[in-house]
C-alpha cells in the first residue's frame, strides 16, 4: 500500500517512564501516530530532556515509522492573548521551551490552543497572538525550523479565541509564516457550530476552513466525540459514538482522502488501553480497506 494512502490514526499516549515508552505504548494500540507532551502540561517549568532520552526516543519513532506522524501538545497554561504583560512573557518562554523540546525530540508538529482574550475582545486578542507568534517563531527560526506550531480550533468557552474559522485566518494572515498550521478538533468544531457530521455540512464547513486558512495548512486532527450537542460551546470529549457526533458523524471526515497521512489522534476519556482500543477500532471500520 502506498504510504500516501494510508490513514494515519492515533491517541495521545504518556510519556511516563521515558519518551521512548510512548513509541510503544503507541504500537500496543496498534497505531501508526502519537501525540505526547514534551514537558507538564500544567506547569510553566520543567527539566531539560536528558540526551539519552532524545537518543532513545528518535531511533523508537523511526524505527516504528512513527517520526513523521508524531504531534505534541503544548502547555494549556499558555495564553499569548492575555492582557497581562507577566503571564505573556512566560507564555512567550514556555512556547519558545516546547518548540526546542519538539525540536531536540524531532516531534514536527506542536499544538496550541490560540487563547483567550480574558475580557479585552477578539480583534485585541488575535492582534495580541499574532505579535507573540511572530515573536516566538522568529526567536526559534534557526533552532526550531522543522517544528511547526498548529493552531488548534476551540469550543468558544468564555472568552477562548479559535473557535471561528476567521480568527484562525486572521492569525495566519498576520503571521504569515510557513512554520503556522492547524489542528481541528471535532469535538470543539461540534461545539462551535460546525456541522461535520452530514456530508453536506461536513462540505460546507471544509470550504470555510479553506477559505480562511487553506487546507493546505490542516497538519493534523484530534478526533473527539461531544458530550453537547451543535452549538453548546462546551468542550468536554466523549468516547467515539457515545456523545453527539456519533460514530457515523466521523465518516465525512475519515473518508476524505485530502487528509491522508495526517496524524488523527484521540483525546477520549482514557481509564486503561482498552478505551483507547475500542475507540480506535470504532474508528478504522469506518476507513475505507485502501486506507487501512
Amino acid at each position: 500500500m502506498s504510504a500516501s494512502n494510508r490513514a494515519r490514526i492515533g491517541a495521545h499516549v504518556s510519556v511516563a517512564g521515558g519518551f521512548h515508552l510512548a513509541v510503544e505504548r503507541t504500537l500496543e494500540l496498534q497505531a501508526n501516530a502519537c501525540q505526547i507532551f514534551v514537558k507538564s502540561a500544567r506547569q510553566w517549568r520543567a527539566k531539560p530532556i536528558e540526551p539519552e532520552q532524545v537518543t532513545l526516543f528518535r531511533d523508537a519513532a523511526e524505527a516504528a515509522d512513527l517520526a513523521s506522524y508524531t504531534v505534541a501538545h503544548a502547555s494549556y497554561l499558555i495564553n499569548l492573548a492575555s492582557p497581562d504583560a507577566a503571564t505573556q512573557e512566560k507564555s512567550s518562554a514556555a512556547l519558545i521551551d516546547e518548540l526546542e523540546r519538539c525540536a531536540l525530540l524531532g516531534v514536527p508538529y506542536l499544538v496550541l490552543h490560540p487563547g483567550s482574550h480574558v475580557g479585552d475582545g477578539e480583534e485585541i486578542g488575535l492582534r495580541r497572538i499574532s505579535e507573540g507568534l511572530r515573536e516566538v517563531l522568529k526567536k526559534t527560526a534557526k533552532s526550531c525550523v522543522g517544528v511547526k506550531i498548529l493552531l488548534e480550533n476551540t469550543a468558544g468557552q468564555g472568552t477562548n479565541l479559535g473557535h471561528d474559522v476567521t480568527h484562525l485566518g486572521t492569525i495566519i494572515s498576520a503571521v504569515e509564516a510557513e512554520r503556522l498550521g492547524v489542528c481541528i478538533d471535532t469535538c470543539h468544531a461540534l461545539a462551535a457550530g460546525w456541522e461535520i457530521r452530514t456530508p453536506t455540512g461536513y462540505k460546507a464547513a471544509m470550504e470555510a476552513l479553506d477559505a480562511a486558512v487553506g487546507l493546505d495548512r490542516v497538519m493534523a486532527f484530534h478526533l473527539n466525540d461531544s458530550k453537547h450537542d451543535l452549538g453548546s460551546r462546551k468542550d468536554r470529549h466523549e468516547h467515539i459514538g457515545e456523545g453527539h457526533v456519533g460514530v457515523e458523524g466521523f465518516a465525512p471526515l475519515l473518508k476524505d482522502r485530502r487528509f491522508r497521512g495526517r496524524p488523527m489522534l484521540l483525546e477520549t476519556p482514557k481509564k486503561d488501553a482498552q478505551d483507547d482500543l475500542r475507540n480506535l477500532d470504532a474508528l478504522r471500520q469506518l476507513l475505507p480497506k485502501s486506507a487501512r
